[in-house]
């Protein structure tokens, strides 16, 4: 696990790296950019886009992870279709070849012949994730790589890292929206039960580097099993009033009933909004909001099993919101903890991996109790 954590890291960066480079020329990412359709769509936005920076990573993932790790390859699974369209209407099937040269001719293909762009990303992705720095050795967890599988958001809040608004991000503060939320989330689960183990979060735009300008990134990590648990990130310690009145952080788009009941538990400037699933779980994580609660299904198992393992290594953790409200034992029953392994009965396409019930991300069980409470009879 040691071996996995570190090589998640590496990995992540270089995922980071790619996504950096899509986004250096604004012409050449016009390009990038394509409309989900039909199953592949979510459908909680009018209009859902994947650009090939997602696809591109998550292939690049798919492949340095099975290439280490053969035992996993069958059992990583990720947001994107590996299909991409080029100018000329024609579908490429967009995978990592052996070398750098054929998957930059690969890539030429995508890129309506574009060789320069191609070799660009090319090269990025075939950087050995040995070179990169992975800042951990990582702890000792006793699991076989033959008993985990993996999910990969190659970048979560997609529509922030296409719009790519630059925002400075301030300590200590909550941002809106903004390259910022744009995260590659990679997160570890237990085959046999679903139990989010390990979770790597790279924020590829975190800050510009004040000497050449550029992006440069921030990674989180968690591990979590049986009495094992470590987080790149502490616990956060909130002052005795931020104890007595709860923060938390919402969708834009949440219910107005569930915005009118989290506002007479919590007061109106405690309730906050952000883009990105994975960006309110990191939040949450950070200490930035005490709680993210969503009432829709309109998250999935890849936007959630990563910050779920960092926040469980803090002692949090992400429930099934409907379970929660319907259950007599009440949110501390771990059974409402959400798990990463079985698809939703009578589903098809996305909505297989649909957390469907809506969730509740929360660092403290009693924070997470009153939560439940007060939501009870509203929805």
């Amino acid at each position: 696990m040691a071996d996995l954590l570190g090589l998640l890291l590496r990995v992540a960066e270089k995922a980071a790296n790619v996504a950096r480079v899509c986004r250096q020329e604004a012409p050449l990412f016009q390009l990038l950019v394509q409309e989900k359709t039909g199953e592949e769509k979510n459908k909680k936005f009018v209009q859902d886009f994947k650009t090939l920076a997602d696809v591109v990573i998550q292939e690049m993932i798919r492949h340095d992870v099975g290439a280490q790790f053969p035992e996993i390859a069958a059992f990583i699974k990720g947001e994107e279709s590996n299909k991409f369209e080029n100018g000329l209407g024609e579908s490429v099937t967009v995978t990592v070849c052996s070398t750098e040269e054929e998957t930059a001719t690969l890539l030429a293909t995508v890129l309506d012949g574009d060789d320069t762009a191609a070799s660009l990303l090319a090269k990025a992705i075939h950087q050995d994730p040995d070179t990169i720095e992975s800042g951990t050795d990582g702890p000792t967890v006793p699991l076989n790589p033959s008993e985990l599988g993996i999910w990969i958001d190659p970048i979560d809040a997609t529509s922030q890292y296409i719009e790519g608004r630059e925002e400075v991000l301030e300590e200590n503060h909550l941002s809106p929206s903004g390259l910022h939320c744009a995260l590659v989330l990679i997160g570890v689960y237990v085959r046999s039960t679903g139990e989010p183990v390990m979770g790597v979060i790279n924020q590829p735009f975190h800050h510009k580097d004040p000497a050449g300008g550029g992006w440069r990134g921030k990674h989180y990590w968690g591990v979590c099993f049986g009495n094992i648990h470590f987080c790149s990130e502490a616990p956060p310690k909130g002052s005795p009033e931020a104890e007595q009145r709860l923060s938390v952080v919402l969708s834009s788009s949440e219910k107005q009933t569930v915005k009118e009941a989290l506002t007479s538990l919590c007061g109106p400037d405690r309730l906050m909004y952000a883009s990105g699933a994975g960006y309110k779980i990191l939040c949450v994580i950070q200490g930035l909001a005490d709680a993210y609660v969503l009432s829709e299904g309109s998250t999935f198992k890849w936007d959630s099993c990563a910050p779920h393992a960092l926040l469980r290594a803090i002692g949090g953790g992400v429930v099934d919101l409907s379970l929660s409200l319907r259950s007599s034992c009440g949110a501390q029953d771990q059974k409402m903890e959400l798990t990463y392994h079985q698809p939703n009965a009578d589903c098809t396409g996305a909505d297989l991996w649909a957390n469907r019930g809506g969730l509740v991300a929360y660092r403290d069980f009693s924070q997470l109790h009153s939560l439940i409470q007060t939501l009870k009879d509203k929805l």
